[in-house]
């Protein structure tokens, strides 16, 4: 298949096969497409990392697939890794409540993540033999049973890592004084989990990043956009389980998500604002979520 030539057969398979809309093909085309050639141009194996960086909702996980099956037809070995099934188990957290602050029983801010694991992982995936890739199971809030984990065949030649704050720098420390919304204010009045948060970022966090060699940044309008489309999720995430007669509890409503995203509004806002200057490649989103790649 040519760098840009996406065979229809295939499209539409790809589009079946993953439940996508048939408007998703233009997407495909305009950015997929062109995000996996450029990836193929660069990446020298074994193991090559793409970090792939994108706010909540903004399509990176959608984006991480569809690269998969594009590198995949040029004959590539491809693994991928989410930072999210990278997170500590509840106990685990629990602990780093008790121990230090109490939001960080809340995963998904660096500092909630096992990267002693992720480092391990990039590890065993450019050598021979199997590697076991993480999954974290959401609805109990632990790790999936090893057991359970798929297994790839190494050495693969590109690994796709993506991740909300994949590739993420500490901000100054004189940034850290202001709260940045009510959770902060409230809940963080001395600062303590916002300083932790960065220098999980500053210390462990630096060696698992520094193991990329791309990196692809998704940028959104802003943060009100990102709260849209995390909102937008939630409420799919409603109708799927009012539809299966399982309903909607377990999802939140748009207050909520709106109290929840507060503990990534700060580094969301950072990443916004620090890393297009140094990313590889920067996609830009406007509110439609419609791409611009530079």
């Amino acid at each position: 298949m040519g760098a840009n030539v996406i065979n229809p057969d295939w499209l539409a398979a790809l589009l079946r096969d993953e439940a996508l809309p048939p408007g998703f093909a233009a997407e495909v085309e305009a950015l997929h497409a062109p995000l996996a050639a450029r990836i193929a141009a660069v990446a020298m194996g074994p193991a090559f990392v793409v970090g792939i960086c994108g706010p909540q909702g903004s399509g990176k996980s959608t984006a991480v697939l569809v690269v998969r099956r594009l590198l995949e037809q040029r004959g590539l070995r491809v693994a991928t890794l989410s930072l999210d099934d990278l997170y500590l188990p509840i106990e685990a957290r629990e602990t780093l409540a008790r121990d230090v602050h109490p939001l960080l029983r809340t995963r998904g801010v660096p500092g909630t993540h096992d990267v002693a694991l992720g480092l391990a992982v990039l590890d065993d995936l450019a050598g021979d033999g199997a590697t076991a890739i993480p999954r974290f199971d959401k609805a109990t809030d632990t790790r999936a049973p090893v057991e359970s984990w798929p297994m790839v065949e190494g050495p693969v030649d590109i690994v796709l890592f993506e991740g909300w704050c994949v590739g993420a720098r500490p901000e100054p420390e004189a940034a850290l004084r202001k709260p940045v919304n009510a959770l902060e204010r409230e809940g963080d009045k001395d600062g303590a989990w916002r300083a932790h948060v960065n220098a999980a970022l500053a210390g462990p966090y630096r060696a698992l990043f520094a193991r990329l060699d791309l990196l692809v940044q998704f940028v959104a309008p802003d943060f009100e956009t990102v709260l849209a489309w995390r909102q937008e999720q939630e409420r799919k995430l409603r109708d799927r389980l009012a539809a299966a007669g399982r309903g909607s509890a377990r999802a939140m409503d748009d207050a909520q998500v709106a109290a929840f995203v507060q503990h990534y509004e700060r580094l969301t806002r950072h990443i916004a604002r620090e890393m297009p200057a140094r990313a590889d490649i920067v996609v830009r989103l406007d509110r439609d979520r419609r791409s611009s790649i530079a």
